[in-house]
């Protein structure tokens, strides 16, 4: 999921947020979504909260995808997501589409959105919680305040 918000934060502020989104679905959602970086960890579905990392880039609106049916990566309108299926979504049937429907993704540059709640979620998980940053993808130098980047089955175990 794309979502626009105001370009009011640096990066940390913003991963800061994603992190804390993830953390609030997943206690909102046990079971269903999960804020856990390890595999053996998660339950659900991993809301990738390192997505929001300097390198990393997400399928832009109307691209392509690799696969033979040449799905595309497109907005939906929040009602069409609960029936939406891949096959719906090919070259040959989203110009179709479009036409009918018009562009879900339009409107997004109007519709910015603040961070200022999650990034006090993020204050009350640090702060009152005592939740730590996330891990970070292996590629970034160790963060201050970043837990262990070793996988808890491996951790040493502390005598």
């Amino acid at each position: 999921m794309n979502v626009r918000i105001r370009p009011e934060h640096e990066f940390g502020g913003v991963r800061r947020a994603a992190v804390a989104l993830a953390r609030e679905a997943e206690r909102r959602l046990p079971g269903v979504a999960s804020a856990q970086w390890w595999k053996e960890e998660r339950r659900g579905v991993f809301l990738d909260f390192n997505q929001n990392a300097r390198d990393r880039t997400v399928a832009s609106a109307w691209s392509l995808r690799p696969v033979p049916d040449a799905w595309v990566s497109m907005p939906l309108r929040w009602e069409d997501v609960p029936d939406a299926e891949l096959a719906d979504f090919r070259i040959d049937t989203v110009p179709d589409l479009l036409a009918a429907q018009g562009d879900p993704h339009a409107a997004i540059d109007e519709h910015a959105g603040s961070l200022e709640g999650l990034l006090e979620l993020a204050r009350v998980d640090e702060e009152e919680r005592g939740l730590p940053d996330a891990p970070w993808p292996p590629n970034y130098p160790k963060q201050p305040g970043e837990p262990p980047r070793v996988q808890p089955s491996r951790a040493r175990r502390e005598r």
